[in-house]
């Protein structure tokens, strides 16, 4: 009874894992997620205080589709101070979530036929998104060797007349790596001769370590700009995950556009969310700086313990908090008579031979990889290394 299109997606495999490992929690057995990529971190008292009182001042009714007053103009200052970007509020949308900005992206551009080229490895709902919306993913692979950046080259050789975006996502998930200036360059000058619009999702861009600095590609031309939308929102840089505030800024058209088909799906986010991230926005800043410096404590731990694992090389990310180590050494052997022919069936291993939930490389289009989220306490991730330690010992 379900429709074509809903045939042409799988699960969220991050989501997919995260609800195996909840399972296995339920039973009773130990089991430390490396999985999803959810701070661990509370949300800042003051935000949560900016939700009371958004309640008790009666902020409970609906709001504009596209969000808030108050609340874009927050948007447009952070743009403004943290990127260098101009907009009014015609041209930025509050969505229910960054993953919701997307789809509101990808529903507003694609057309049955057009083509949206996506590095690889990519976010997992990236081709979804593309082909939920009668679109095609054309992928383009990166190499480790290249910082998993795009190629300029290669992009220009996967554009095609029907190719009408391409969506680029630094820091990345799941590599943790972002782009150099002359690259984001490289590409910009590709995307707008090539007359094809740039979706740049910068979640992660707080989350930056070793003096690393984040440059909105919006941000080097107007030429640019007015072909590129910026997505971002608060879920990962002040631990919001559960509030469901997005946002993107771009083409007054496109936000027109993405509104009205945000007021025929959801209408608006979360009344009192909206108020919170006023406030998250406006407010102190303090606790990014906090959470990035325990994150960069176990990015840097983290990555020293797999590289000392026979079988795993693990380079060191630059944001985000991800790493995304290289398995394929592992491929081939095996334990009770399983063999490990691949990165879901070494996750697989991971998961039900040593308790501890990951996300196989093959589900960013990346076989030979595995992501581990570092979004949890020093303890989790010392015993999680040396379970995976010894479960890869057990293999022959």
């Amino acid at each position: 009874m379900v429709s074509e299109r809903a045939t042409r997606v799988k699960p969220s495999p991050t989501l997919a894992m995260d609800t195996k490992a909840k399972e296995m929690k339920s039973q009773g057995i130990d089991v430390i997620s490396f999985g999803v990529g959810e701070p661990d971190f509370d949300t800042p008292d003051n935000i949560k205080e900016a939700a009371i009182k958004a309640i008790r001042d009666g902020h409970t009714k609906y709001t504009p589709v596209g969000g808030i007053p108050q609340l874009k103009d927050a948007i447009a200052e952070k743009l403004r101070k943290d990127n260098g970007l101009s907009y009014e509020k015609e041209e930025i949308i509050v969505s229910c979530g960054a993953k919701h900005s997307l789809y509101n992206i990808a529903q507003a551009l694609l057309s049955p036929g057009d083509e949206v080229v996506i590095p690889s490895p990519y976010w997992v709902s990236y081709p979804a998104q593309v082909l939920l919306n009668d679109a095609t993913p054309v992928f383009v692979k990166t190499r480790e060797e290249d910082g998993f950046m795009l190629n300029p080259d290669e992009l220009r050789e996967h554009i095609t007349e029907r190719t009408k975006a391409i969506i680029l996502n630094y820091p990345s998930n799941p590599t943790g790596l972002g782009y150099d200036r002359s690259t984001l360059e490289a590409i910009a000058d590709v995307a707008v001769k090539s007359n094809i619009c740039i979706i740049s999702d910068e979640i992660y861009e707080k989350l930056l370590y070793d003096g690393t600095e984040h440059i909105s590609i919006a941000s080097l031309s107007e030429e640019v700009r007015a072909c590129t939308i910026v997505v971002n929102g608060l879920s990962k840089s002040h631990a919001m995950t559960g509030w469901r505030i997005g946002y993107a800024a771009g083409p007054e058209d496109v936000v027109k556009a993405m509104t009205k088909i945000q007021s025929q799906s959801t209408s608006n986010p979360t009344s009192i969310a909206q108020w919170a991230a006023v406030e998250a926005l406006k407010g102190p800043q303090d606790f990014i700086s906090i959470m990035v410096r325990e994150f960069d404590i176990r990015r840097r731990f983290l990555v020293e313990a797999l590289n000392n694992i026979e079988g795993i090389r693990c380079g060191l990310p630059t944001g985000a908090f991800y790493v995304f180590p290289k398995v394929s050494e592992i491929f081939g052997r095996g334990y009770k008579g399983r063999i490990i022919e691949d990165s879901s069936a070494l996750a697989l291993y991971f998961l039900e031979e040593a308790g501890v939930a990951l996300v196989p490389g093959s589900a960013f289009g990346a076989e030979g990889y595995i992501r581990i989220s570092y979004a949890t306490s020093m303890e989790n991730i010392r015993k999680a290394v040396e379970r995976i330690g010894e479960a890869i010992e057990k293999l022959s």
